[in-house]
């Protein structure tokens, strides 16, 4: 055989495989059978039906009790309920019930961490969100943060593509990522509250003080001469940084100089005396955000 051929033979080969990797990886959509609440609001969006179901089922540390809501047929159908306006309007699709930025920045955080308890729910019990794979899991997370497609107004998306297209570019404020909950040890614990409007400025300055002050999050070993972080502050290290800088913060010390903004007592006295320290991310821990 030529050259030629051999090349064409391997070509063909590797088209087949990437295919075949779509192919099996498909998006999955995930349907919400259930009607929008009879009392909905015809003007604006309540996220009272959702707000009340995590003060049900969230507890006082921010974990969620999946396997009491798994087991309530009433909370099922209320989540689903929620969800329905979720999937039915959005602020591109009705953004006369969205006036506010902080309204529709609300929409799209809330009715992630909603889609994330939901996808949870249905495939209930798994004991981490990596367990609901794709396929063929090329990347670890992707049949849950990628494969799986959640509709918001219609509009059937990734959990990825709506926290970096939706919520990261079209706001650009680092203190979503606080909010956002992926079912995960290592994520923001779970908040009962869902404010719209300008008190949800205050939501999320206490999410952010209360994440950086947790030293799972943001501790200092000043004999190692480092500061350890969550690997949150790695992957989007970009947002962190921008922050500082469109305060007009100065950030020689980067990533360093942003959670020491947000520190408070100790861990503020250690943060300043903290450099030239070099920074270690801590493991993610991808285990269940679960009550028990």
């Amino acid at each position: 055989m030529t050259k030629t051929f051999i090349a064409l033979l391997v070509l063909l080969a590797l088209t087949a495989v990437v295919l075949t990797f779509f192919w099996v990886n498909r998006p999955r959509k995930i349907s919400i059978d259930a009607p929008v609440a009879a009392d909905f609001p015809e003007q604006g969006f309540s996220h009272d039906a959702f707000e009340a179901l995590l003060r049900e089922h969230v507890t006082p540390g921010g974990r969620v009790d999946y396997d009491r809501w798994h087991a309530s047929s009433a909370s099922v159908s209320a989540l689903d309920s929620y969800l329905a306006a979720v999937s039915r309007f959005s602020p591109e699709t009705t953004p006369t019930r969205f006036p506010e930025r902080n309204d529709a920045l609300a929409y799209w955080m809330y009715g992630y961490n909603a889609y994330v308890i939901k996808a949870v729910l249905d495939r209930w019990p798994v004991s981490s969100v990596t367990d609901i794979k794709a396929p063929i899991e090329a990347v670890k997370g992707m049949g849950f943060f990628f494969q799986l497609r959640f509709s918001f107004g219609g509009e059937h998306l990734s959990l990825l593509a709506v926290e970096n297209e939706k919520i990261r570019a079209r706001y650009q404020d680092a203190r979503i990522h606080f909010v956002l909950n992926c079912a995960s040890e290592s994520c923001p614990v779970a908040r009962p509250e869902l404010p719209t409007g300008n008190e949800l400025e205050e939501l999320m300055a206490r999410a952010a003080v209360e994440f950086v002050n947790d030293p799972d999050n943001v501790s200092v070993d000043h004999d190692k001469r480092t500061v350890f972080l969550s690997t949150i502050f790695k992957w989007y290290k970009k947002d962190f940084i921008n922050d500082l800088r469109a305060r007009g913060r100065p950030s020689a010390r980067g990533l360093i100089d942003y959670v020491a903004d947000l520190a408070t007592g100790s861990l503020r006295n250690e943060l300043e005396r903290a450099d030239n320290y070099k920074i270690e991310f801590r493991d993610y821990d991808w285990r269940l955000n679960e009550a028990h």
